[in-house]
């Protein structure tokens, strides 16, 4: 098992909270992002750099990840394409990306984005706070402990 971050637009916060739960559970993390990342490597932390690009994290994600990895990501489209291999994609606001409900999130995701485009809808998702903080760990905690055990999401 290896936790994939999508690593360009992650807060620092869920890296964080993702790099000491690699290291209590010695669980191996590697970050993809088109960027350097500054985080000190250590035998569990990993980084990939891809080139600049439209997707280009995200493509090198989708084809390395197996299905019993954990990709963490806020891009709908790729959490789609993990779920459909059969993967495990967790939002950094704790929200499970599953079978049933990818499909309607890449569906409302592109309902706002045209909306956005056409000027009928000013801004994007709320700002991330502590909350958000407190349900990713706590989702996080829970889908690892599953996923250790042998357990699908």
């Amino acid at each position: 098992m290896k936790i994939w971050i999508d690593a360009d637009a992650c807060p620092k916060v869920i890296k964080e909270i993702v790099f000491r739960a690699s290291q209590r559970l010695k669980v191996p993390v590697c970050l993809v992002a088109n960027s350097d990342l500054s985080r000190a490597h250590t035998a569990l932390i990993s980084s990939v750099r891809v080139a600049a690009g439209f997707d280009v994290a995200d493509d090198y994600i989708a084809e390395h990840a197996e299905a019993s990895d954990l990709v963490i990501t806020a891009d709908i489209p790729l959490a789609a394409r993990v779920v459909e291999r059969g993967g495990v994609a967790l939002d950094p606001r704790g929200e499970l990306y599953t079978e049933e409900n990818v499909g309607e999130r890449l569906s409302m995701r592109n309902l706002m984005q045209e909306l956005r485009n056409d000027g009928l809808l000013l801004g994007g998702p709320a700002q991330f706070g502590l909350a958000d903080r407190q349900r990713f760990a706590s989702a996080l905690d829970r889908l690892l402990t599953r996923m250790m055990r042998g357990d699908r999401p």
